[in-house]
């Protein structure tokens, strides 16, 4: 049997090119493309529709092409990254299933293809509004309850 492929609209938030001073609305762009809402056969990827993101100080940083930054900076033309809460839409990781909730770097996009799910966290404690994982939460819980997801 055939491998059902669903593909999607998604809308990105893409940085235009490098800033200098502050950032303002024309450096950015809203972008739509698309994006398959499979994981790919035997590949651990894990495709996840975004609910919260999070505007952190340290992406301004990122937004220039400075050398010596302790983060990488942004690619032009590409989607912003950063922290994000996110519902799991298609898994091929063994211990991430659809409909978990995670948190960890993501696109600012609707939906993201994540390559790399060994990065991300399962929710556990869902007493709290979701939105508190891309903060204190977010940079606080992994060094106290979250679980980092551990491959096998």
């Amino acid at each position: 049997m055939a491998e059902r492929v669903e593909e999607v609209s998604n809308k990105q938030v893409i940085l235009r090119d490098y800033v200098s001073g502050f950032p303002k609305e024309s450096d950015f762009k809203v972008r739509t493309s698309k994006i398959r809402l499979n994981a790919a056969q035997g590949s651990k990827s894990v495709v996840v529709k975004n609910l919260y993101l999070s505007c952190d100080p340290y992406m301004r940083n990122r937004m220039r092409n400075s050398v010596g930054s302790n983060s990488a900076p942004f690619t032009p033309d590409s989607p912003i990254t950063g922290y994000g809460v996110a519902r799991v839409i298609d898994s091929g990781h063994p211990n991430v299933k659809i409909g978990d909730l995670v948190w960890g770097i993501t696109g600012w996009e609707e939906y993201s293809l994540i390559t790399e799910p060994e990065t991300l966290f399962k929710i556990e404690h869902t007493d709290v509004p979701l939105s508190y994982y891309t903060g204190i939460l977010g940079k606080f819980i992994p060094f106290v309850s979250s679980k980092l997801l551990q491959v096998q």
